[in-house]
């Protein structure tokens, strides 16, 4: 159906009648006249070079599924090395922090660290992460997204650490003491801090930046086979959650961190600020 009018309207009233939007209603209109040239694309065209970006900062590659078809089928030139190298993305990263196993063990957790009331503080963390969530929503167009991710993934890797060391240390401390009741206190807080730190980015924003990043042509495609990589690995950290906290709550707090981690390091070096910018100066970032 064709709204073009509609369009420009609506993006009169968002940029403001006093903007002039001839250049983005150009770009826009290129776009969508590209997008429909060819409303089908197959798997491996996104191991194109100029897709390679957008699908790293996303979401985990096929490597290990996938690695053979498509190499054979689209990497005769050479030039795969960067997606295979890199191999995760934003929304796989986002669960392999531990959010899902912290949240869904949330009791177990605060019962192993010394919290007596552990159900009033499981639902006390799900407030706090309802409003963290409501003020990032607020910061996302003041602050732009990589500044948020920045601040999310450095948060999350102190509090993990904090909760670590806590655990580590806890088991040679009397139950009786003070010191024991001041641990507890403490992992508490860092539970609670991480919690705010990945309400703060990482929760949402990679669900953002996929919206903003991928190419028109590539959107359905690429963007469902992320959620479908996110769901995948959020199933696999829920299900060795337990085993893993059984085995070594700090172990498990340190695996979470390393991850947390390695975020940090990911979005300073690959991850955009898509903060304000089309879809065309986006791409050709990636270049």
């Amino acid at each position: 159906m064709n709204k073009m009018e509609d369009f420009e309207t609506s993006l009169q009233v968002l940029r403001g009648f006093e903007t002039d939007i001839t250049s983005e209603v150009n770009d826009i209109k290129r776009a969508v006249t590209s997008a429909n040239k060819r409303a089908a694309i197959r798997f491996q065209e996104l191991n194109q070079k100029k897709f390679r970006m957008p699908l790293i900062v996303t979401s985990l590659p096929c490597r290990f599924v996938f690695h053979t078809k498509i190499h054979n089928a689209s990497c005769n030139n050479g030039d795969c090395g960067t997606i295979w190298q890199l191999g995760i993305g934003l929304l796989v990263l986002q669960q392999l922090s531990g959010i899902n196993a912290i949240l869904f063990y949330a009791s177990s957790i605060f019962k192993a660290a010394g919290i007596t009331n552990s159900d009033l503080a499981t639902s006390g963390l799900g407030g706090i992460q309802v409003l963290a969530t409501l003020v990032t929503t607020w910061l996302l167009d003041r602050a732009g997204r990589r500044i948020l991710l920045i601040i999310s993934s450095a948060g999350m890797t102190i509090s993990l650490l904090a909760v670590a060391v806590i655990f580590f240390i806890k088991d040679t401390v009397s139950q009786d003491s003070h010191m024991y009741y001041i641990l507890s206190m403490v992992s508490l807080l860092a539970i609670v801090a991480y919690v705010i730190a990945f309400s703060f980015g990482m929760g949402a924003i990679p669900w953002v930046i996929m919206s903003e990043i991928l190419p028109v042509s590539i959107k359905s495609l690429a963007g469902s086979f992320a959620t479908l990589a996110n769901w995948l690995t959020s199933f696999g950290i829920t299900m060795t959650a337990n085993l893993l906290l059984s085995w070594s709550a700090g172990g498990t707090f340190v695996s979470y961190m390393l991850v947390s981690a390695f975020t940090l390091v990911f979005v300073i070096l690959w991850v955009p600020e898509t903060k304000g910018r089309t879809l065309e100066e986006i791409q050709w970032s990636f270049r």
